[in-house]
């Protein structure tokens, strides 16, 4: 875009942050959760936000930036506004509260200048997830762009910059779901299972310096047969990778290798990671260039391995660490009344997991969303298995539940095809290393399902050490990946049952309780059942779970409930979607969850 074209968008940004802080307020009159309270307007989620890598050096640049919103090919742009990044426009916490749409392109601007201590590295600029479409220019200089709501991406600035401020801007635009991008449940006119539109940056953005030669990303592996953990340092081109593992403080193991190559760790007598016990091993990786330590950087791992087995009754059963292992969770949709898909704050992206645990589940369903690698960690530190879903996008295909044979699936156009395996790849990519991570679910009841058996297959080969799900819910494939998954509301059933795969329940429940003062619209809410107390939904919960617990024995080895909270006119949660109100009696919950899990024990 040409200068002139850009920058008719001069936003004025002379205000300074404490009395542009002081302008911001949520908007909208929906329900907020406990921790909206909390959002600091000058410093919102200030954590370090990849902690599978981390570097000391780093600067923040979530906050108040200015915005407008225009057609697009529009010339003449003019501020209309403040946002806070990083809520995404349609939410409450960004203080607009204003939906986009296919016609129009969102724009942002704010100014940073570089520590002098940055001088002589290169400047990177990431940003956690944009959706969909984002083109970013700094000073006036075109710097890249990237497609992709869920996945993170980085642009060096480095020969943009300049002394003193700089101007960063940023343009989105995003069909939401009248495109074939992937958006999951994001629909133009929210209803039902639908709910509201994420449009712009919805995830931290942060700069970070690096030297000339460093690392881009790593790659860790745990391989429990081998006694030992791969890691693949990637970006350096020349010298030296060294890594340290180290448990509580005490070294383990070290190992070194050539630069772009990938090195092994023995772990002798390895303390191994579950549910039970997410024992992490911290991780230094060092590059060394002509004997001198060039860049470090910290992770942290574990020694875990997913699989498949026979039981003695000839059932296919998951395994964990070389065991059998029911899997149990709940359907976790990812979205908050006050930032949509994004939490108000770092305690609160650990407080549905945390709660999680608390009602004795050992897995979570991430359903067709993508979260901060923040909600990752803490999933890995606190101890949850994770079946992670594709973002569905271009709907539908001919959907049905009953037939292992005769799976029906969309017809996508090149493009779409390519966009959606680049997305895909991505989320796989992106998300590699977090050992939480046990399942791939690439489709969802027909949700845009295409060639199923290829995608399970090339998926499987992309990352074989971790289970494929192929196809959650329907339109089902003889020997489509490792697993055979059934949907069924309210209770459970197996209708269907595969003796070549791990046959799992992968929704059932949505339990419904209206919880007048908690609910997003007063005046219309769904459930796939409703009840009017909490000790109703907590027999009703009970009942289901041993009518399940009942079909382990005949097949079932993994079941997901119907779901984490209420989300919008949903009214089906385990809590309500302000996260303040549980609609059930958590020790009978905790108890008979605990039983169901330990079927399999």
């Amino acid at each position: 875009m040409k200068k002139s074209a850009l920058f008719i968008l001069v936003l004025c940004l002379t205000c300074a942050t404490a009395t542009r802080a002081q302008s911001w307020q949520p908007a909208g009159d929906h329900i907020s959760t406990p921790w909206a309270q909390l959002v600091n307007p000058a410093a919102p989620l200030p954590e370090y936000p990849r902690p599978l890598m981390q570097r000391d050096d780093w600067m923040n640049l979530n906050g108040l930036w200015d915005y407008t919103v225009v057609p697009v090919g529009s010339i003449s742009i003019r501020k209309q506004g403040q946002i806070l990044v990083p809520f995404c426009i349609e939410s409450s916490l960004s203080g607009v509260g204003r939906t986009v749409g296919k016609d129009s392109v969102l724009w942002y601007q704010r100014t940073f200048t570089v520590p002098k201590a940055w001088k002589g590295r290169r400047v990177l600029l990431h940003f956690g997830a944009v959706d969909w479409k984002a083109e970013v220019w700094v000073n006036d200089i075109k710097a890249g762009s990237h497609t992709g709501g869920y996945t993170p991406f980085s642009l060096d600035i480095t020969d943009a910059l300049k002394a003193g401020e700089n101007t960063l801007s940023v343009q989105v635009w995003d069909g939401t779901d009248t495109g074939f991008q992937p958006r999951g449940k994001q629909v133009s006119k929210p209803g039902g299972i639908w709910y509201t539109s994420v449009t712009g940056i919805w995830q931290t953005v942060w700069l970070e310096p690096v030297p000339e030669q460093h690392i881009a990303n790593l790659r860790t592996t745990p391989d429990l047969d081998g006694g030992r953990i791969r890691v693949l340092a990637e970006g350096a081109t020349k010298g030296i990778v060294e890594a340290r593992l180290s448990a509580d403080g005490t070294g383990v193991a070290s190992a070194r290798a050539l630069a772009g190559s990938e090195l092994e760790i023995p772990v002798p007598d390895a303390h191994l990671w579950s549910p039970d016990d997410p024992f992490l091993y911290d991780l230094e990786v060092s590059l060394m260039v002509d004997g001198k330590v060039v860049d470090r950087v910290r992770s942290y791992c574990a020694m875990r391995q997913v699989g498949v087995m026979t039981d003695e009754d000839g059932i296919k059963r998951m395994t964990l660490n070389g065991k059998p292992i029911f899997m149990y969770g709940p359907l976790d949709q990812g979205w908050w009344p006050d930032g949509l898909y994004t939490a108000p704050t770092d305690e609160a992206l650990a407080y549905d997991v945390q709660k999680t645990k608390d009602w004795g589940f050992n897995m979570i369903r991430k359903h067709v969303k993508v979260e901060p690698a923040r909600w990752y960690y803490h999933c890995d530190r606190l101890g949850i298995l994770v079946w992670q879903d594709m973002p569905s996008g271009e709907w539908t295909s001919p959907w049905q539940m009953t037939q292992l044979y005769d799976g029906m699936e969309k017809s996508r156009s090149a493009a779409s095809e390519a966009n959606w395996r680049k997305e895909w790849q991505e989320v796989m990519d992106g998300l590699y290393s977090h050992p939480c991570i046990v399942v791939w679910v690439p489709f969802n009841e027909g949700w845009g399902q295409f060639k199923t058996v290829e995608i399970a297959t090339w998926t499987k080969q992309h990352d074989p050490t971790r289970l494929v799900n192929s196809a959650s819910g329907g339109n089902h494939f003889l020997g489509a990946g490792d697993i055979l998954d059934l949907h069924h509301y309210p209770q459970p059933e197996m209708y269907l049952y595969d003796a070549k795969r791990v046959t799992v329940l992968g929704e059932y429940g949505g339990i419904g309780l209206a919880v007048e003062g908690h609910l997003w619209a007063p005046d219309r809410n769904w459930g796939y059942i409703k009840f009017t107390s909490p000790a109703d939904v907590t027999e009703e919960y009970v009942k289901y779970a041993r009518q399940l617990q009942e079909m382990i024995a005949r097949g079932f080895s993994a079941a997901v409930y119907t779901q984490t909270t209420d989300v919008e006119i949903e009214v089906n949660g385990l809590m309500t979607y302000d996260r303040a109100f549980d609609k059930v009696d958590i020790p009978r919950i905790r108890a008979i969850n605990q039983s169901v899990i330990n079927t399999l024990k």
